[in-house]
């Protein structure tokens, strides 16, 4: 028998967290032998790597010899940033250049995942060329992981993105997905911010954006530098919350829409819309519609999900 052995190899940093799940399995399911790596929660599914470790990053890139890494590790909490500035330095910079070095080692392509939390969401829609300015830490050791990933390979990819959601292990696991026990407990109202202006994608659009990415780069090896990729509905925390509210015909009269500017934790930029032309002049792009999205992702947390199956089902 001829088995089809895929000859084409992926690393996935990152892999056992929101992104990293999805991008593994786009990879793994379009023909790609995908190899992924997490810290805390690896095994047994994926390799136990800590990106600080040089030594097992190099060893690991060596042995594996990827085509392509994808790089979805990071400390992307803006809160825990500013708490713990220097180990967010040291796993979204220093590791980030470190990966860099080697992946241009071997020759591999490197997609570095950035946020759109290097603008400060004064003037949007940002095109990639646009000067970035962080208003908090989390934003600034995103940019310099950026620079320091086209310092070491000049031949790697950044691609910037904006709030994620998708299917999550628990509801904290993405600033969208947990507003659900808001949505669903009715009988207390809930504040909802309604100032700041998001953007919410689902992870398996941007790994299916990596994986196209990926293989336009294996034919081009022009592909390189800076990207935007955003879902295209603009809502706040607020309008989500609704939004989610109407997907599972749950009541929505208990959100309370708050238009102020937050005073607590780290600084947010207004509006930091990412403009994804670039990326879809290039043919490359997938969005799913925020309604359908985010009722495949919350389904399993319905409180009431036994009575509802038998409404939807």
């Amino acid at each position: 028998e001829d088995v089809d052995i895929p000859s084409r190899r992926v690393l996935i940093t990152g892999a056992t967290g929101l992104l990293g799940r999805a991008v593994f399995k786009e990879f793994n399911e379009n023909n790609w032998n995908a190899v992924g790596c997490g810290y805390r929660r690896a095994q047994p599914r994926f390799e136990q790597i800590n990106l600080l470790d040089s030594i097992a990053v190099h060893d690991i890139v060596h042995d594996f010899q990827p085509h392509v890494i994808v790089h979805c590790a990071a400390e992307r909490r803006p809160d825990v940033v500013e708490s713990q500035p220097d180990a967010a330095s040291q796993l979204n910079v220093a590791a980030a250049g470190n990966l860099a070095k080697e992946a241009a080692g071997v020759g591999a392509f490197l997609i570095y995942i950035s946020t759109d939390y290097v603008f400060d969401g004064t003037s949007p829609p940002y095109k990639e060329t646009d000067v970035p300015n962080p208003l908090n830490l989390y934003g600034k050791t995103k940019l310099e992981g950026e620079k320091a990933v086209l310092e070491n390979h000049e031949g790697a990819a950044v691609l910037r993105i904006p709030v994620l959601y998708g299917e999550v292990e628990r509801l904290e696991e993405s600033a969208v997905t947990v507003m659900f026990d808001k949505v669903q407990f009715s009988n207390k109202s809930a504040n909802m911010d309604h100032w700041q202006q998001r953007f919410p994608t689902n992870v398996k659009d941007v790994a299916a954006v990596c994986r196209q990415l990926a293989e336009k780069r294996m034919l081009d090896p022009s592909v390189k530098g800076t990207f935007h990729w955003s879902g295209n509905e603009q809502m706040t925390k607020y309008e989500m919350a609704c939004a989610i509210a109407d997907a599972f015909n749950l009541p929505s009269s208990h959100l309370r829409p708050i238009t102020d500017c937050p005073v607590v934790g780290a600084l947010r930029p207004r509006n930091a819309q990412l403009d994804c032309s670039k990326l879809e002049m290039l043919g490359i792009g997938q969005r799913t519609p925020f309604r359908a999205g985010i009722k495949e992702s919350l389904w399993p947390f319905l409180v009431d999900k036994r009575w509802r199956q038998t409404v939807f089902h």
